[in-house]
């Protein structure tokens, strides 16, 4: 048996912000949306009030609002998925997407959990080139380009 990945969750407390944020800086595109739900995402997910998906390509999320978050920040020393990558084609998209990240945040219309710009692009010594950046909720994305072979 194998998986195929259908899609990532991303809980926030303002989906209006975050949907904006995924729309502007990826280029999603809203699928559906629902406000009723099931007893067992009810009871999985107290407090869900909206979910939306939204996709890139062949890639989709679940943006889903949920009240009565207790306001910690992701990250630290818990079990969680601790960041995201998504690979660029080239040297310059990588660029591109860390100078649209610096661009979006400046412009003051949305609000974010965290207030860290970008990291610098690294390179490492085979020659794979990184930085990484927080969603409006703040959880971390890594933007890398890998060259051929790596």
């Amino acid at each position: 048996m194998m998986p195929a990945f259908h899609h990532l969750a991303v809980q926030t407390a303002d989906l209006t912000n975050c949907l904006a944020w995924y729309r502007d800086y990826f280029g999603a595109e809203e699928q559906w949306t629902l406000d009723r739900f099931s007893d067992l995402t009810l009871s999985r997910l107290p407090g869900i009030t909206r979910l939306t998906e939204v996709q890139v390509g062949d890639f989709r999320l679940h943006l889903f609002e949920r009240t009565g978050q207790d306001g910690r920040l992701p990250g630290g020393n818990t079990a969680q998925f601790q960041h995201l990558c998504m690979a660029t084609g080239s040297p310059q998209e990588l660029t591109r997407w860390r100078d649209r990240w610096v661009e979006l945040f400046d412009s003051g219309a949305y609000a974010f959990a965290r207030q860290d710009p970008p990291t610098e692009i690294v390179i490492d010594e085979a020659g794979v080139q990184s930085f990484y950046a927080y969603d409006t909720n703040g959880l971390e994305f890594e933007f890398t380009y890998l060259p051929t072979g790596s």
